[in-house]
């Protein structure tokens, strides 16, 4: 990592930390049930917050990796794999054609990663109705939930980056997981998802390591008695939901990897869309049975990413581009909705 981009990465960081305290300690003081008029406001702000970083990268992308140089610009095009030609540019012009695949880069990883945590999405909304969490602690457990995933999402991000930049078939692999879970998630698109809330893994290990408190208390994750700290239910449903976000992220951070190379950008896209997630989290728990075909929207989606990685050579040399990713990633988005608008669910005869 040079200088100039651990500046970069630190100040990026310094400031999401500084709006997720701002977050819990100004505008979230007490636990309450957050209604849908929040969740649109706050999802609007996360959202344009996205769109602020996209337009910055846009106009000023070369200064995350310092590039100062055209031999610089050309090294890292190369490294990373961008679908861009600067020969016979001039440096400016050069310059300002990689900030615009940088940005685009960018964007498309952001709708990628949302669209997909929707699906994660339905998951923690399980593993709260299975553990009977009251919904004013829903803010609360997705809020150090996403603190978790931050660091989890760094490790992963790095780590797969590294292995791709050394071993170029673990393109084919992640290709083939997401493949796997594109059909799986089409094929079981009707079935009814459940947590089993007593045998779960996280359940088990939990239980055989720690002390663990028989019912809620309040907001607490710990609590003390007799000079013993305990954990409580609400710490264990914290926990799964670390789980679950760890299992999610073999889909996720793949699928922005056929996007780019580049393992800030995909840093960044995933950051974003984890920081959304909570307020998404409550928009889509008021609207989950509107959209009916998000989920084969979803699986298609997969199933495009796994095809995209496993034939990424073949698809640069006939020129498809980050902008022909964003239309597809687009209309599948667009289209799964629209039809589920068009063609709503019938509603049941009492």
């Amino acid at each position: 990592m040079h200088s100039s981009e651990l500046i970069f990465f630190l100040a990026f960081l310094g400031l999401i930390l500084l709006i997720l305290f701002l977050d819990l300690g100004v505008f979230d003081k007490h636990s309450h049930k957050v209604k849908f008029q929040e969740a649109i406001t706050w999802t609007v702000v996360w959202v344009s917050l996205a769109l602020g970083f996209f337009f910055f990268l846009r106009f000023e992308g070369h200064l995350l990796h310092g590039i100062d140089s055209i031999e610089l610009l050309k090294q890292k095009i190369a490294t990373n794999s961008h679908p861009i030609k600067i020969d016979g540019l001039n440096f400016e012009k050069a310059l300002s054609l990689y900030d615009a695949n940088l940005s685009l880069e960018f964007i498309t990883g952001y709708i990628i990663e949302y669209t997909l945590s929707i699906d994660n999405i339905f998951v923690i909304f399980m593993i709260f109705f299975s553990f009977n969490v009251k919904e004013i602690h829903y803010k609360r457990v997705l809020f150090w939930g996403i603190l978790g995933a931050i660091v989890f999402r760094f490790i992963f991000i790095f780590l797969s980056s590294a292995l791709i930049h050394k071993f170029s078939w673990m393109f084919y692999i992640f290709g083939a997981i997401l493949l796997y879970s594109g059909i799986k998630m089409f094929m079981n698109r009707n079935k009814e998802e459940k947590v089993d809330a007593q045998h779960h893994p996280v359940v088990k290990f939990a239980s055989k390591y720690f002390k663990l408190f028989p019912r809620f208390v309040g907001e607490n994750f710990f609590v003390k008695k007799n000079k013993r700290l305990y954990i409580t239910p609400l710490f264990l449903v914290l926990l799964i939901v670390e789980f679950s976000d760890i299992i999610f992220a073999v889909d996720s951070v793949p699928a922005i990897f056929s996007v780019t190379k580049d393992a800030y950008i995909v840093f960044f896209s995933n950051i974003f869309a984890i920081l959304g997630l909570r307020s998404l989290f409550f928009l889509i728990v008021h609207i989950i049975n509107i959209f009916r075909f998000l989920k084969i929207g979803i699986s298609l989606l997969l199933v495009f990413i796994g095809f995209k990685l496993i034939f990424h050579t073949w698809l640069k040399d006939v020129g498809f581009t980050t902008q022909h990713s964003l239309y597809i990633v687009l209309g599948i988005l667009i289209g799964s909705i629209l039809v589920s608008i068009a063609f709503p669910a019938k509603k049941q005869m009492v």
